[in-house]
């Protein structure tokens, strides 16, 4: 049963895909306008709302606003913004999804500081167009982006061994936005959003469990920066830690190193499940935590939907502060490299009116986790364990995004 306040209007949110970075071929993506959902917010809030979803995460596109340094045009933004009051949709806004301006170094000292000058000019504009209590995610996944855009350099700029270096100038440009943005709003409540993962040793090389133990841990380092745990000379200090979001997906748990055939399946008595990750979340941080992103392709999209809200439900009943689960993403949008249909959502493409098609085992499979969701929080109905981990179907899901991730690699 919930003690306090809720922090969301619904449990269940709904995630719209707001990636802007540039791939290696030059091209910047745009999964706002690629999805339209940039032209139809409005509709698709009023959607959402029609499905029981009252609370969103959304994106500020951050190199359409700042073209000039210092030069602000929320032609962009302004009619998300102005629809999510209009429907009263609540939302958690994104102001870095891996893009930034064009002629900006991301390891610069300049980008640090223009992107906290961008978060208190975000903060002042939330202030003139609403009352509702602003909720920013001010850098998405600031591990993960690290990593994969300064260690593996399959992403903007596409550099290695400079991973920890990142990471530590994202935690700082956080840190300095945090100041401004609760300098013009000290109600703002700060979300930092990292993924949540496991890493093991394999069975047949228990020399590799330290290393494998030592990347398990990396995931708790930019929570500690900013915590003022590790590094404190970037700033970080215990109260600029609010809210923690994590992304988990069904790959985000493998075999060290990785590499084809790593991952470890929901059946597999290794694999570690989410309830037990977020209590150790809870243990280390005592914060509230909400499940930022998550989801899966094609037709296994209800059944993870399935385990992930039973999942959810079993950290509630264990006491965890667990605010929500957000769909992500709720819209399909065209694969980033290939511009395949991606069918990972639960409403499809627009058509001219706005229009989109519902995937209605996913919708159907929601409306019940949102009734049995509802009960168990209100206290009407205790928490009741109904999910088999060896199920097959998540088995072969595992397998399919393992085959899909090497051949992206290839």
């Amino acid at each position: 049963m919930r003690l306090s306040p809720p922090l969301f209007q619904s449990f269940f949110l709904g995630g719209f895909e707001c990636s802007t970075h540039r791939l290696a071929d030059g091209r910047r993506l745009d999964m706002l306008a690629a999805t339209q959902h940039d032209r139809f917010a409005a509709q698709d809030y009023r959607t959402l709302k029609e499905y029981g979803i009252a609370t969103v995460r959304d994106g500020v596109r951050w190199h359409l606003i700042e073209r000039k340094p210092g030069v602000y045009n929320w032609s962009s933004f302004l009619p998300i913004l102005r629809a999510a009051r209009e429907t009263g949709t609540q939302v958690v806004w994104d102001l870095f999804h891996y893009g930034w301006p064009e002629g900006l170094d991301l390891f610069s000292p300049e980008f640090v500081e223009r992107f906290a000058a961008f978060a208190r000019a975000f903060a002042l504009l939330l202030r003139e167009e609403t009352e509702s209590t602003p909720m920013v995610v001010p850098i998405n996944e600031i591990s993960f982006f690290s990593w994969a855009a300064a260690e593996e350099g399959i992403m903007n700029p596409f550099v290695k061994g400079r991973s920890g270096e990142l990471k530590r100038h994202l935690t700082r440009a956080t840190i300095l936005a945090i100041h401004e943005l609760r300098q013009v709003n000290p109600a703002t409540r700060l979300v930092q959003v990292d993924p949540m993962i496991n890493v093991i040793a394999r069975r047949d090389r228990p020399e590799d469990a330290a290393r494998a133990e030592a990347f398990r841990l990396s995931q708790f380092e930019v929570w500690d920066m900013i915590s003022g745990r590790l590094e404190p000379q970037l700033g970080g200090r215990p109260e600029l830690l609010d809210v923690i979001g994590v992304n988990y997906y069904i790959h985000n748990q493998w075999q060290y190193p990785g590499g084809h055939g790593s991952m470890i399946a929901p059946s597999d008595p290794r694999y570690r499940h989410v309830r037990w990750m977020l209590a150790e979340l809870h243990e280390r941080y005592q914060r509230p935590l909400f499940i930022a992103e998550t989801g899966i392709e094609d037709e296994t999209r209800p059944a993870w939907l399935r385990y992930m809200a039973n999942e959810a439900a079993a950290a509630i009943a264990l006491g965890l502060p667990l605010e929500g689960l957000c769909i992500y993403p709720i819209l399909n949008h065209p694969g980033w490299e290939d511009a395949r249909h991606c069918y990972n959502g639960m409403f499809d493409y627009a058509d001219a009116s706005g229009r989109r098609e519902v995937y209605l085992p996913l919708a159907t499979e929601l409306a019940y986790q949102e009734h049995r969701m509802d009960a168990l929080l209100s206290g009407r109905e205790a928490f009741v364990d109904v999910w088999d981990a060896a199920s097959s179907t998540l088995d072969w899901a595992a397998h399919v995004m393992e085959d899909r991730t090497d051949a992206a690699r290839r």
